[in-house]
């Protein structure tokens, strides 16, 4: 250890700090650097030099200031208290720096993750002389009024079994509190379990099994949960240039998604944005309890000025966070915004370590780095017996929407769902800007089933139906571009009248309207249901060699448009008074023409 105190800093560039000579550091070891104690992270050893990445400003740093080793990895505390907080990319939490150095974080500001000072309620499910395992959940308590906490073993104490020695009986204990003392076994010594634990943030935790992917992750959002849904568990894109809506989609996923807890990672993005997530979360009421959102929702905000090697160090802090939860048995959806900025800091790190670059100067490692991060996702057994999920939602930026980049391009190798949102839809107003010809769903054969036993059996029919529809209008579209619509003939012309309805009526939504920001996916159902019903309708109409402008005129189509607004979510009787006036103007026209 003596010789280990004597490590100096040799040489800076940038986040990118190394140590000549033979070190004993190790890969991915924990590490101070210089005189105010930067954390770091060794990235590279060999026998001449040790590379080191800083999770802080290197600015005013010298050589010969000293590096100080840890002999562990980068780690994450986990434990009650996380949820309704505000962390930066190495779990710091932001609100306990601004008291320690104002709004700026400090170099070397070294905060606890948790509340060492709170005390909880704690109940105990275990007893001195009881046979446990690691995951087991042993105690609980109270973390927010949606949340209740589980107190687990580490997955990495205990692994073949272990008895219980003495445990705390029920009470208030701070988190780093022992509540129980397993013996040890084989001449080791006993293990103190308190109310957290650490975990390397780049290392997943352990499960038991695998789950099949076949529960949708319900979002509120129409062209998700219908034509490209999700599973629980799963791993979705969002690519889109600038202004597409990327942030404002993650934005409505997060409130709305019928998953239990949010990890929002705010990865390199702008800082008023992340500031907008804020002030939105915190007034915003959860639809499913009553109660603040932030009561089960986590952010970690590494906005664009801070230190880049933090940033790709906060996808990973976030993905570790949501696998602890996943194992007490909850569904957790993380939204990482953007995945672009975080390969960005990949690049940049890895230009600063001269290695040789692949495709745009991305490292050639990218597609392993983006594939471990997705493979994190999973609807599983976890140790502790109980079954939860982590769903993977990953923005991607590329530069002039350009989906050929090889992030975008890499990250639809590892994701089976992926949202295409198009700037000449944003642009024209249509939120969310999904591209439906260009996005695309995995997930829809698995989770066939789930619809069709809790929604009706006829969904994925409907569905289908929907997307022929769309594909034919596309088909027409190209037509159009040459001869015109006028020269189309009328059951064409109703085609494109049906697709103009299930893109404006159906796909289109206001995310700022009561009945059409988040709607429950029986609502989803029915206007499918209503919409073809229409198309089937108005076909027999046009059969009787009626003029589509005729039913234009008679505004059928607007008043199954005008629907989605005046029916609220609650009260989905109405569709059937809304179809009946649509019927009578039908009639009307058909009287017309005296038929």
């Amino acid at each position: 250890m003596d010789k280990e105190n004597k490590l100096k800093v040799t040489g800076v560039n940038g986040p990118v700090v190394t140590v000549e000579g033979k070190t004993s550091l190790s890969m991915q070891e924990m590490v101070y650097v210089g005189n105010g104690r930067l954390i770091g992270e060794v990235i590279s050893v060999n026998d001449k030099y040790a590379t080191i990445q800083v999770y802080e400003s290197t600015t005013g740093l010298k050589p010969n200031e000293p590096i100080t080793p840890t002999g562990a990895p980068i780690e994450v505390t986990l434990g009650p208290g996380l949820l309704s907080g505000i962390y930066d990319g190495i779990a710091r939490p932001l609100d306990k720096i601004e008291k320690m150095s104002g709004v700026f974080i400090a170099p070397g500001a070294n905060v606890d993750t948790l509340d060492s000072e709170k005390l909880w309620d704690v109940s105990i499910n275990i007893k001195a002389g009881d046979t446990v395992h690691a995951g087991q959940i042993i105690a609980s308590c109270p973390e927010t009024s949606s949340i209740v906490h589980k107190i687990m073993i580490p997955p990495n104490v205990a692994v073949n079994g272990g008895k219980i020695k003495s445990a705390v009986k029920n009470g208030k204990y701070h988190v780093n509190d022992t509540i129980a003392v397993i013996e040890g076994t084989d001449g080791m010594p006993d293990v103190n379990i308190t109310l957290s634990q650490k975990w390397a943030i780049r290392t997943p935790r352990p499960i038991m099994r695998r789950l099949p992917t076949d529960i949708p992750l319900i979002t509120g959002q129409r062209i998700i949960d219908t034509l490209f849904p999700i599973a629980k568990g799963g791993a979705a894109a969002i690519p889109g240039g600038f202004g597409t809506g990327k942030t404002m989609m993650q934005h409505q996923l997060a409130k709305w998604s019928d998953c239990d807890i949010i990890v929002y990672v705010g990865c390199g993005e702008r800082g008023n944005e992340m500031t907008q997530v804020l002030s939105e979360f915190s007034e915003l009421i959860d639809p499913r309890t009553g109660k603040s959102m932030l009561d089960r929702t986590l952010l970690i905000a590494n906005t664009s000025n801070m230190p880049v090697a933090a940033r790709e160090a906060s996808i990973y802090t976030g993905v570790t966070i949501a696998e602890y939860y996943r194992d007490m048995g909850y569904n957790v959806a993380m939204m990482a915004d953007s995945t672009s900025r975080w390969a960005e800091a990949l690049r940049e790190i890895s230009g600063r370590l001269e290695e040789m670059p692949a495709e745009e100067g991305f490292p050639a490692y990218l597609p392993s780095r983006l594939s471990a991060f997705y493979e994190r996702a999973g609807y599983v057994d976890a140790l502790s017996g109980e079954s939860g999920s982590v769903s993977l939602i990953g923005a991607v930026s590329p530069q002039g929407s350009d989906f050929s980049e090889p992030v975008t391009q890499n990250t639809k190798r590892f994701t089976r769902c992926f949202w295409a949102l198009d700037k000449s839809l944003a642009y024209a107003r249509h939120y969310p800007a999904v591209n439906w010809n260009m996005s695309y769903s995995e997930y829809g054969d698995e989770l066939e089933h789930w619809y069709e036993l809790n929604v009706a059996p006829d969904f994925t029919q409907l569905r289908g139906e929907i997307a022929r529809i769309l594909g034919e209008e596309n088909s027409l579209m190209e037509i159009v571009k040459l001869i015109g619509a006028e020269l189309l003939a009328d059951d064409q012309k109703l085609t494109l009248e049906i697709a103009r309805i299930i893109r404006v009526g159906f796909l289109q939504q206001n995310a700022m309207h009561e009945n059409d920001s988040s709607v429950p996916i029986m609502k989803q159902y029915l206007m499918m249901k209503y919409i073809l019903k229409l198309s089937e309708r108005a076909k027999s109409v046009i059969a009787k060699h009626i003029p589509v402008r005729e039913l234009k005129e008679a505004g059928v189509f607007e008043r199954l448009i005008k629907a989605k607004y005046e029916i609220p979510n609650d009260k989905l009787e109405m569709f059937e008074s809304v179809y009946e006036d649509i019927e009578t103007a039908i009639e009307k026209v058909e009287q017309k023409y005296k038929i």
